[in-house]
């Protein structure tokens, strides 16, 4: 059953389509109350309006600080229909009921995205607005509610058809605690900034349904896609393909996290959150994904592959031959993507968001870890901050590869070993329990190619017996973090070998 619209109030900030709906109301017979411009907005389009301040017999105060907030106003909002106790309250204090309540809020969000001084943004937080639209919203027995322009269409249909039902009434209320929430959260966490801390003491998010996934990592898991963070993968264009899955948006992440370490043109193809392959080439994208390819073609099957530079066709063609499951990158040639879209199956992403979210958060039983992301940006990851403590010094091609081979070693999950050559992987250890059985994986992938190659590991040998890997297998420098109180073992091993290593002084341990 529908609830008739005889009397509403409205005050938005946002005048979008305020006349087509103040016409509306009005042919429909309802009264309209209104506050300062937008009562001003009404009457200036021959739309008859009552404003608040002569309802309440109270002017604006303060510069619209104090318009709205009279037990007139909110009298007539809290006011239950259904109760006769309340009804007769109300009305020996001559009292109207409000059957609409139509507000939205004053811009904080936008204001602070602005770069608005303090005091701006304090002039943006809505006082009145919260207020009545959660007063609506606790009535919404009595009461429908509108806080959003997106809502305008459903709010013509229902004055159509005579009023909200009591469904829609609940799920408008629904939608303004969500607004009202997010609202105050966003204003909390501003102020909570300014305390200056590393890591707040306290914070929260709003996250919002994208879209339900077929299933988790397993079939027998539900799962969905939730946007509200900074922006990623979550808001990627996909263009072509299958819907995508659990799986999929966490190694396109890894995949995209790869190629932004990289300052030229990179590929990473990664399989199970972690790469087959890294490479990166002045020349462009397409030498880089053959030589990230030829790492390790047996698991790049099945994969997701990334790209920090336009996919080109040269890049496409060999793409094409591969069965890959999502590729992600800024952009793509036109040529390219007619011959990708050929294959009904992969998921190309187009993904313009090169900024990496500068905190995250990770679900722990109880609770949440929430830690700075770990960004290739410490002194220790440019080699201009290196310590060579073995070996002489290098050429600048081999230190070009070490270099590469650090950044690289970031996407890989602990413990990580990475061979480079050519600013290409050769080989990658990655996932086992010690540093040992990493060095000897990694080995056993780069074949032949070990000779020669430098390596990279994300945190320091506790034992000379991880480098001895290398060093047997024909690994020619190393980089590491250093900071074992077996350092000296490690070093004597180095030099014994006659090979080059460097310590950092960083390390990128990733222990998901």
């Amino acid at each position: 059953m529908r609830k008739q619209i005889r009397r509403a109030l409205v005050s938005v900030y946002d005048k979008d389509r305020l006349i087509e709906i103040g016409k509306a109301l009005s042919s429909a017979g309802v009264e309209i109350l209104s506050t300062g411009s937008t009562a001003k907005n009404l009457s200036d389009a021959g739309i008859a309006v009552t404003e608040v301040s002569a309802y309440t017999g109270f002017p604006e105060i303060m510069g619209g600080r104090v318009k709205t907030l009279h037990p007139r106003v909110h009298g007539g909002i809290l006011a239950d229909q259904n109760n006769p106790e309340h009804l007769a309250a109300i009305a020996e204090l001559d009292i109207a009921p409000f059957d609409l309540v139509i507000i939205n809020l004053y811009p904080f969000a936008a204001t602070l995205a602005s770069g608005a001084n303090f005091e701006e943004c304090i002039e943006q937080i809505d006082i009145g607005g919260p207020s009545m639209l959660r007063g609506a919203a606790k009535n919404h027995g009595s009461v429908g509610v509108i806080c959003q322009t997106s809502q305008y269409d459903q709010l013509l249909d229902a004055i159509k058809a005579g009023g909200f039902t009591e469904a829609e009434r609940r799920q408008l209320a629904l939608e303004v605690f969500r607004t009202t929430a997010e609202y105050d959260l966003a204003i909390a966490t501003w102020l909570g900034q300014s305390e200056g801390k590393d890591l707040p003491d306290w914070f929260g998010h709003i996250w919002q349904r994208e879209n339900s996934l077929r299933y988790g990592e397993n079939p027998h898991q539900s799962a969905a896609i939730y946007s509200g963070g900074s922006a990623g993968i979550v808001g990627a264009q996909q263009l072509h393909g299958k819907e995508m899955s659990f799986n999929n948006y966490t190694d396109a992440e890894a995949a995209w996290r790869a190629v932004l370490d990289h300052r030229d043109p990179a590929v990473a193809i990664m399989k199970h959150a972690n790469p087959c392959g890294v490479a990166v080439c002045e020349q462009g994208v397409a030498v880089a994904y053959q030589h990230a390819h030829e790492c390790d073609p047996v698991s790049a099957f099945g994969g997701v592959v990334a790209a920090n530079r336009t996919v080109d066709l040269a890049m496409a063609e060999p793409l094409s031959k591969i069965f890959t499951e999502v590729i992600i990158a800024p952009s793509y040639d036109q040529d390219a993507l007619e011959l990708l879209m050929k294959k009904p199956s992969i998921r190309i992403l187009k993904c313009d968001v090169t900024a990496i979210n500068p905190y995250e958060l990770r679900p722990v039983s109880g609770g949440v870890l929430l830690q700075s992301t770990d960004l290739i940006d410490a002194d220790g990851d440019a080699p201009a901050h290196w310590t060579q403590v073995s070996g002489q010094p290098v050429d600048a091609h081999m230190m070009k590869d070490l270099e590469f081979a650090w950044r690289s070693v970031r996407s890989v999950k602990s413990n990580a070993i990475l061979l480079a050559k050519n600013t290409a992987s050769v080989g990658i250890g990655m996932g086992q329990v010690n540093r040992v059985d990493s060095a000897r994986l990694a080995v056993s992938r780069a074949g032949d190619r070990v000779e020669g190659s430098v390596a990279a590991s994300d945190a320091f040998f506790p034992f000379a017996d991880g480098l001895q890997i290398l060093i047997d297998a024909g690994v020619s420098a190393v980089v590491q973090p250093g900071g074992s109180v077996r350092d000296e073992e490690v070093i004597a091993a180095a030099k014994a070998a006659g090979i080059a290593m460097f310590f950092t002084g960083t390390r990128h341990f990733s222990h998901a």
